[in-house]
């Protein structure tokens, strides 16, 4: 797994709403059994309320997706879903997110 790689999200709880969680955990840390992650949204309601600079979209496989920064959590790798796509060029919308996030600018 590397950082900002996005992934299907095999829970069947929640896959429905967020389909897939970006990986936004530094390769410097793979030796954790635990991934930092962003779930990805699609949930109609997220894009009305959506803070910009806490929640930047992204297309992922034809669909705009919210990145939920404030729902970022450590999960298990193996609860971790097959491999989707990049999101390497939306490092710095990703980053400023988290930034926003913790220190509120």
């Amino acid at each position: 797994m590397a950082q900002f790689e996005v992934f299907h999200n095999p829970n069947p709880q929640t896959k429905k709403a967020y389909p897939y969680l970006l990986d936004v955990q530094s390769p410097i840390l793979d030796s954790l059994e635990t991934r930092l992650i962003i779930p990805l949204s699609v949930l109609p309601g997220l894009r009305e309320k959506k803070i910009k600079e806490l929640n930047p979209s992204m297309m992922i496989n034809g669909k705009e997706v919210i990145v939920a920064t404030q729902q970022m959590a450590a999960i298990h790798k193996k609860d971790i879903g097959s491999f989707v796509c990049e999101a390497t060029n939306f490092r710095q919308q990703i980053i400023s997110a988290i930034d926003f996030l913790i220190t509120g600018f």
